[in-house]
């Protein structure tokens, strides 16, 4: 395991001057500043009034038990790190240790490696100690305000406009790709919208079914169908007086587009089925991970249901674009995973978070939540190091990219059997990602996902066993 390198102030209290020495000197060659003191006292003293970050502490010396003396720097620095060094290891002697807040406990004679190791553990150990400590408090202090978590230009630029539109009537669009927090962001405006007491609907418009869509919305009357038994209101009557969250707006034909303008504009609605006129007064946030305007030029989307609803538009960036964010967000998943599960994990290091915000998060904020949770789950170390990162986060982009090529070719015919190779991989990952992205849209509904793609079931399903996927591996049913 390749260790990181930190400098530290380390002290050493010991009253064998060998020791002391041996330890300063494999120490400076790790790049640490080292002192010691030969006294018991004189050492409780310094290690209390001093700055150093890590205690090396001897349990046999004349002038003070080393049990007490570890008593006396715990009482007095509770976060600092001690760990023991003694010629007189026994089993009970390294409970007692650790029981008393040692952190670690390493006999004498020990290796330099040993030495190294164990100091490495410790201050790592601190670091991520008071790394967690500052994540909490500004965990704290931002769920005081919004759940949206972010200290990036970007999610303090889109906390500012929702704060000001919020109050307001006005119908927002926001335009994120998938995972990035929209729905979340819906919600916020919500809470802080006039609205706030009355209920927020949120409908995924991709899940329905786009015969079903129109009863889904505006509500039914008995018998408007076959199967409809009973009458029944739709989304926007359940949200009367609050906010409706139309999720996936693109998704809607055309046909209904025309019928949800004159809903917005009118405040009245026709449920299925019914001759009576229904007024609703219902706050719009719709939102896309599509390009409406591109869409309008297209022909794909009313350009009247388009600016009627592009009042307000709301762009979230990807995870990519503001990766100061990824720190934060990363712990606060750590934490919220760490209360629904048995784990020693309480951090990253610094080598492997460098490698979570040095990756592109196609799936965004929602990817990030899965891998985290997924290392709680499996990981089982205090740490979370770089060996534990997925092979696409661990070896970075340009090693990703260098596994794809391999090797360069070396003639004509290796060449050609190269470019063969790679045009089928290129094929491979534009498949697979076009079936995953289908059924996170239709909520891992194997024929829903087919039938918005516009291909047959059978040809769908065999394209998910060619690549080993499951709709069990999904989020929801398949």
């Amino acid at each position: 395991m390749t260790m990181e390198k930190a400098t530290a102030r380390i002290l050493v209290i010991d009253d064998e001057p060998s020791v002391c020495v041996s330890c300063k000197k494999i120490l400076r060659e790790d790049g640490h500043e080292v002192e010691y003191c030969l006294a018991g006292l004189e050492g409780v003293r310094r290690a209390i009034e001093g700055d150093c970050d890590l205690v090396l502490l001897d349990l046999k010396m004349p002038d003070l038990s080393g049990m007490e003396a570890l008593e006396r720097i715990r009482a007095g620095r509770p976060e600092l790190p001690v760990v023991i060094i003694t010629g007189y290891a026994t089993i009970q002697t390294s409970i007692e240790a650790v029981r008393k807040g040692a952190f670690d406990y390493i006999p004498k004679p020990f290796t330099p490696e040993e030495l190294s190791l164990a100091v490495h553990k410790a201050l790592e150990d601190r670091r991520l100690r008071r790394e967690n400590e500052f994540l909490r408090q500004e965990l704290s202090v931002l769920h005081q305000g919004t759940p949206i978590l972010g200290r990036s230009k970007a999610i303090e630029d889109i906390l500012r406009q929702v704060l000001k539109v919020a109050p307001t009537d006005f119908t927002i669009t926001l335009y994120g790709e998938s995972g990035t927090g929209k729905e979340l962001l819906a919600r916020e405006i919500h809470r802080h919208s006039r609205r706030s007491e009355r209920p927020l609907v949120a409908v995924d418009l991709s899940a329905l079914s786009p015969t079903l869509l129109e009863s889904e919305l505006f509500g039914h009357v008995k018998g408007a169908f076959t199967g409809a038994t009973q009458t029944r209101p739709g989304y926007f009557s359940i949200a009367h007086e609050g906010t409706l969250f139309l999720d996936e707006i693109a998704n809607v034909s055309l046909e209904l587009q025309g019928k949800l303008l004159r809903v917005l504009e009118s405040r009245r609605l026709h449920a299925v089925g019914s001759e009576r006129e229904q007024e609703v007064d219902v706050r719009v946030i719709a939102a896309t991970n599509r390009d409406l305007y591109q869409l309008v030029e297209q022909g794909r989307f009313r350009e009247d249901l388009y600016y009627r609803l592009n009042v307000i538009p709301i762009v979230v960036p990807p995870l990519r674009e503001r990766t100061e964010d990824v720190p934060l967000l990363a712990h606060h998943f750590l934490e919220q995973a760490r209360q629904s599960a048995t784990t020693r994990v309480r951090g990253f290091t610094g080598e492997a978070m460098a490698r979570l915000v040095a990756y592109l998060w196609p799936g965004n904020v929602r990817e990030l939540r899965n891998i985290v949770e997924r290392l709680v789950a499996t990981v089982d170390d205090e740490a979370v190091r770089l060996e534990h990162l997925p092979p696409e986060i661990r070896g970075g982009q340009a090693a990703a990219a260098s596994a794809e090529t391999g090797p360069a070719p070396e003639n004509a015919e290796q060449l050609k059997a190269s470019k063969l190779r790679l045009k089928q991989e290129a094929y491979d990952r534009l498949e697979k990602g076009f079936v995953l992205r289908a059924l996170e849209r239709a909520g891992w509904n194997v024929t829903r996902a087919a039938l918005q793609v516009g291909m047959a079931r059978p040809n769908f399903h065999a394209l998910m066993r060619r690549f080993g996927i499951r709709a069990r591996d999904g989020e929801g049913p398949g």
